[in-house]
């Protein structure tokens, strides 16, 4: 088995090696006895530490949301309106490096078939959409649509479009400009 090592140590190694398996297989793919030898522990410690594989996952999935909607809060400072959401695409654009934790949320989309992952993240997604709405003050239609944006960003890193050749491509990839949700309103859209 593994070296010893502190308990909050441990745990933050498996959530790691956890991250990445139920990013690449979702809640019913991912191995908690896969988790458990790359740690070098046993299966049973990783259920002593979180329960079920269930719970384990929607730790995951919800630490990943959160990460999202703290950082775009951060970035957005002080500002309000439009400043503030261009702020938030920005950082939301540069955490796209972070394709793990978008493939979480992805995973946590994908399993929500489940009564209490769905749960889960609808409570994920509304503190996102509320973090916008609240910190931008904007109409709900242009929230809609920067989050629109941002689940296309998703599915850009997802399926690895930085390495993928082609226009459409290209266009995923293409950096979202500050102005570009000043015609989204809810008068526009009437």
């Amino acid at each position: 088995m593994g070296k010893r090592m502190r308990g909050a140590d441990r745990r933050a190694q498996v959530l790691e090696i956890a991250a990445e398996e139920f990013a690449a297989h979702g809640l019913h793919g991912a191995s908690t006895e896969a988790i458990a030898r790359e740690a070098g522990i046993t299966q049973a410690y990783v259920f002593r530490m979180f329960g079920t594989k269930k719970a384990l996952f929607l730790e995951l999935v919800r630490a990943s949301f959160d990460r999202l909607t703290d950082a775009m809060r951060a970035a957005a400072g002080d500002a309000t309106g439009l400043a503030a959401l261009s702020a938030m695409g920005a950082q939301y654009y540069d955490l796209l490096a972070d394709r793990t934790g978008l493939l979480l949320q992805l995973q946590g989309f994908a399993a929500c078939g489940d009564e209490e992952v769905r749960a889960a993240v609808r409570e994920c997604f509304a503190r996102m959409w509320d973090t916008v709405a609240e910190t931008t003050g904007l109409e709900p239609v242009t929230v809609k649509s920067f989050l629109a944006f941002g689940m296309l960003l998703n599915a850009g890193a997802a399926l690895d479009v930085e390495d993928a050749d082609g226009a459409w491509a290209e266009g995923v990839r293409t950096r979202i400009r500050p102005g570009l949700f000043e015609h989204i309103t809810a008068e526009a859209n009437r």
